[in-house]
């Protein structure tokens, strides 16, 4: 006969039957235990330590942590402004020495243009003035050159037109007029012109 296996044998006594017979848990009789109304007086003692602890919690840890928090944020913030204000009062300033300094340089460039073209009309008008000077010499010295000229050329046409004259009288009558008539009859002509 064959030695029954220990691994394989169950022991004496145990339930070798499974889901046959099972054992169900007893129904849970009673109501939700927070409406129970024999713990009521267990429950509210644990609600006043649990808010008691909550309110010592957050009037000693949290809330003046977040006052700290919020304090400092305060702080930088005003801080933050005063500065943004300092800055803006220095841009501001800034600004007002530049355009300052804009205007004088404006004001600077238009007396150098206003020296300049002062300076240039005078430069200019003196140059005018030599050139008059200089024309008006030259026109002068042209005027008496032409009149000398003219005086020369006015001698000598009384003489071309006197021999003219007698060599046409000549031709027409044979003879030569005498020089006294010759110089009345030029000097009628002469202010009849």
């Amino acid at each position: 006969m064959a030695q029954p296996n220990a691994l394989t044998t169950p022991p004496p006594g145990s339930d070798t039957h499974v889901g046959a017979h099972t054992e169900q848990p007893a129904p849970h009789k009673g109501a939700f235990p927070p409406f129970e109304s024999h713990t009521f007086l267990s429950q509210l003692v644990w609600l006043a330590l649990a808010f008691g602890l909550l309110y010592y919690l957050m009037d000693k840890v949290a809330l003046p942590r977040i006052q700290a928090i919020l304090h400092d944020r305060a702080n930088r913030l005003s801080s933050d402004l005063d500065e943004a204000q300092r800055m803006k009062a220095e841009a501001d300033a800034a600004g007002a020495a530049y355009e300052k300094s804009l205007a004088d340089a404006q004001s600077k460039a238009r007396d150098i243009a206003q020296e300049t073209r002062n300076a240039l009309a005078a430069e200019a008008e003196t140059k005018r003035k030599a050139l008059e000077a200089d024309l008006n010499q030259k026109l002068a010295a042209s005027e008496a050159t032409i009149r000398q000229r003219t005086g020369e050329a006015m001698g000598n046409v009384r003489e071309i037109a006197g021999e003219t004259a007698s060599a046409i009288v000549e031709r027409l009558t044979g003879q030569a007029p005498d020089q006294a008539s010759l110089d009345r009859a030029l000097d009628r002509a002469a202010t009849a012109h």
